[in-house]
């Protein structure tokens, strides 16, 4: 292929060539693969991929004017690289974010010091939509309340990487980012000769590892069960392939049913079996009929007042989701500070805060230049993109952030990095993200890589499947003496 006709400029990071289409560091063994290689050799390989995709029954679930729609996972064969070198400290940022953001929420539901020395303000927990009085006073095994964090970062046209938002609810994507790299092992088995690839693949071990750490029951095999809502979820394939891997029980609420000791108990054909630790895939208002959503069929009746007693450990934590607002997020920073005593790793996104008086008044004249995103919402639901919207649009956004401007926050637009990527008949930057996931027990874990999602349209920034955008293999590659990846 050649890659003369492959657009990079000065606004926007590529993260294969430079403005003089010279390859970055580390990037020499791609841009010499996809110069030897022909369009139809790469397109042969796509659907070799796609072939793959399709026999192991990878897919995601849309929701779409009430239905629900199985589509294909859309994956771009042309990897992401990124150098050991930088990924380290990428690696010390989210786990020093992760670590402050635990501190703070057990913080939130027991001293509340944070609050007392106004690092943070009251209201900003009380009109929190995840804030859970249910909660309070609680005290997790070790202190962590978010065990999976997905922490979503983007590349600015300096360079800079900056953390986007952090998922502490119920992270998804984990499953992807293992079976892209299994399609890609397929599929570009030489590329993976010629780089050190650090691998990934462990990640379903290290999950097991952290959810026994948390165990009421010192067992060296506890019994760890995966809580899904069932199998029209949009993530019911990442919940079977995670329960598969870990060995554990793939279990829906009717499974379980907590008894008059107030522990948790599976149903078996062989009778009842406790459970020690729920990786739960349902979020905090539908897990227990009895404190949150009264119609809810998807919890177990009882559940709360089990984990409350230290009979069960459940991963996230309900009330984690506190940390998850998009509110809470612009305060991270000074989280790290006051809790950890060091500067942040990784930079926020400059955020305004729409319930300041003084930064509403800015977002509202010069909204049009700005993204505007909902604290609560996830997936790109509800975000505003200033000048791709019309003036309809615009007047709404501004009518709601007239309502309740604490439900959002406004970020100025970040040119998000591209890489190349395999389209109709030529290769082709495309705006990218990252999101790795980090885990949290006795001891903390980082992907090594992550999921790279790609806006599959030209120009796009929207990089969400839900929304048509797909992605890709995450390759952090070693140094090699006298090589320059």
């Amino acid at each position: 292929m050649d890659l003369k006709s492959y657009k990079t400029s000065a606004d926007i990071y590529d993260e294969l060539l430079t403005t003089q289409k010279r390859a970055r560091p580390g990037m020499g063994q791609l841009v010499n693969f996809l110069k030897r290689s022909s369009l139809r050799e790469l397109n042969e390989r796509r659907r070799n991929a796609e072939l793959a995709i399709t026999t192991l029954g990878i897919s995601f679930t849309v929701y779409s004017e009430g239905d629900n729609i199985d589509r294909e996972w859309p994956f771009d064969i042309i990897p992401r690289v990124i150098r050991q070198r930088e990924w380290e400290r990428i690696q010390q940022g989210l786990t020093q974010r992760l670590t402050a953001l635990n501190l703070f929420i057990n913080d939130v539901y027991n001293d509340g010091k944070i609050i007392k020395d106004k690092k943070v303000p009251t209201d900003l927990l009380r009109s929190s939509r995840n804030f859970r009085k249910e909660c309070i006073g609680m005290q997790p095994v070790l202190g962590v309340w978010a065990h999976i964090c997905g922490t979503d970062l983007i590349r600015d046209a300096d360079g800079t990487v900056y953390v986007l938002e952090d998922n502490l609810r119920v992270p998804s994507g984990v499953s992807y980012m293992l079976e892209n790299r299994n399609i890609s092992k397929r599929v570009l088995p030489e590329l993976f000769e010629e780089y050190h690839i650090l691998p990934m693949d462990d990640y379903p071990t290290q999950l097991f590892d952290t959810l026994s750490s948390i165990s009421p029951r010192p067992k060296d095999f506890p019994e760890v069960v995966v809580l899904t809502p069932g199998i029209y979820n949009s993530a019911y394939f990442e919940h079977s392939f995670l329960a598969q891997r870990m060995g554990a029980e793939l279990v829906e609420g009717q499974d379980l049913v907590v008894g008059d000791d107030d522990c948790v108990y599976m149903k078996t054909v062989e009778g009842l079996s406790r459970v020690d630790v729920i990786y739960r895939r349902i979020d905090d208002l539908f897990l227990d009929p009895e404190v949150f959503n009264k119609d809810s069929v998807l919890g177990v009746p009882g559940l709360m007042r089990a984990w409350k007693k230290g009979n069960v450990a459940l991963a996230n934590a309900p009330g984690a989701g506190v940390a998850d607002d998009k509110v809470v997020y612009t305060y991270v920073p000074e989280m790290i500070r006051y809790y950890l005593g060091e500067d942040p790793i990784l930079p926020n996104v400059p955020s305004y805060m729409c319930s300041d008086k003084t930064q509403l008044d800015h977002v509202l004249k010069n909204i049009e230049n700005l993204v505007v995103k909902p604290a609560n919402e996830s997936g790109g639901y509800g975000m505003y993109i200033g000048p791709r919207e019309s003036k309809r649009r615009t007047a709404e956004m501004k009518r709601l952030l007239k309502a309740n401007p604490r439900n959002y926050i406004a970020q100025p637009i970040i040119s998000l990095s591209t890489v190349p990527t395999l389209c109709d008949n030529n290769i082709e930057p495309r705006h990218v993200d990252l999101r790795p996931f980090i885990l949290q027990g006795d001891r903390s874990f980082v992907t090594a890589g992550g999921l790279t999602r790609v806006a599959l349209v030209r120009g796009s920034l929207v990089v969400n499947s839900s929304q048509g955008g797909g992605s890709k293999d995450t390759w952090i590659v070693a140094d090699t003496p006298g090589g320059d990846s």
